[in-house]
């Protein structure tokens, strides 16, 4: 049976997501989105943008999927499309350290409904991200392996 991988085995640098300030508003967002994932070509597994706060620490990640509900919800008031992205995102609550099993971020990503899980060095350092995507794909692999 092959050893199981650990969460530094297949986080992605976070470098491949845009991000944003909180303070940010959700049109500003879409614009940052726009230009940063389509006019770049970019297309990172899930499409989101990550929220930081005024000391660079993750505060949550907002979808693209959230951003469109907004933008919907903006064509009756275009009140709701100033409201700043921290009010629309998903909540950096959950994490997994480097060294962490993949089976731990699967479980976290399940019972918590995430498909981005953020990966935080001795509790603190954001490093990276597991993505629903590698988990898959590993997990995969073991079942592979078991048969």
């Amino acid at each position: 049976m092959a050893k199981e991988k650990v969460v530094k085995d297949i986080m992605v640098n976070i470098s491949k997501y845009p991000h944003v300030p909180y303070w940010f508003s959700i049109s500003k967002a879409a614009r940052i989105a726009k230009v940063s994932l389509f006019d770049t070509k970019e297309y990172p597994v899930p499409m989101a943008l990550l929220v930081f706060d005024e000391k660079y620490n993750l505060m949550g990640t907002v979808s693209l999927k959230d951003i469109l509900k907004e933008i919907e919800q903006g064509k009756e008031s275009k009140k709701t499309l100033d409201r700043p992205v921290s009010e629309v995102m998903t909540p950096a609550k959950s994490f997994v350290e480097p060294g962490d099993p993949v089976t731990k971020a699967s479980s976290l990503m399940i019972q918590n409904d995430l498909e981005l899980l953020p990966v935080l060095e001795n509790k603190k350092k954001f490093v990276g991200l597991v993505r629903i995507v590698e988990v898959f794909k590993e997990l995969k692999q073991l079942l592979k392996t078991e048969e």
